[in-house]
C-alpha cells in the first residue's frame, strides 16, 4: 500500500500557490468589501454611490476600494470627475457567484440612491415634492 506522500502529494503541494491563495482570500474575508463586490458585480459604481448604499463615510469606502484595487480584484476607470469601479478579476467573479449566489433581478442596486450625487443618481430627475 502507497503512503499518502507518495501519492503524489509533492506534485499537488507545487502546483498550487498556497501564499498567493491566501492573499485572495484574506482581501475577501471581510463583510463590508464582499457587500461591495456584491454591489459590483451588478454594475460599476462610484465611491459616492457605493457610499450612500453602504452607508459608510467616503474614507472608509475608499480604504475598501483600495485594498481590493491593490490586490487586482477590481479596476477603475474615470468618467469625468468620478471614478466607476468593477470586478476585472474573472475568477474573483466566479468565487463570488458560488459565495453570494447567482446574480439576482435585483432592480434595487439600479434606482437612484437619495444620499448619492453621481452622474447614475442626477441623471433621474425626482420629482419635487408639492
Amino acid at each position: 500500500m502507497q503512503s499518502y506522500a507518495s501519492l503524489g502529494k509533492r506534485s499537488f503541494m507545487s502546483k498550487t500557490n498556497y501564499e498567493a491563495l491566501s492573499a485572495r482570500l484574506k482581501v475577501l474575508a471581510h463583510p463590508e468589501r464582499l457587500r461591495i463586490l456584491d454591489v459590483l458585480r451588478h454594475d460599476s459604481e462610484c465611491v459616492c454611490h457605493l457610499e450612500a448604499l453602504l452607508g459608510k463615510p467616503q474614507p472608509y469606502v475608499s480604504q475598501q476600494l483600495r485594498l481590493l484595487r491593490e490586490a487586482g480584484v477590481i479596476c477603475g476607470e474615470k468618467q469625468g470627475q468620478n471614478v466607476f469601479y468593477n470586478i476585472c478579476d474573472p475568477e474573483i467573479a466566479r468565487w463570488l457567484d458560488v459565495v453570494l449566489g447567482p446574480i439576482g433581478d435585483e432592480r434595487a442596486l439600479d434606482e437612484p440612491v437619495a444620499a448619492c450625487i453621481c452622474p447614475k443618481c442626477a441623471s433621474v430627475a425626482l420629482p419635487l415634492a408639492v
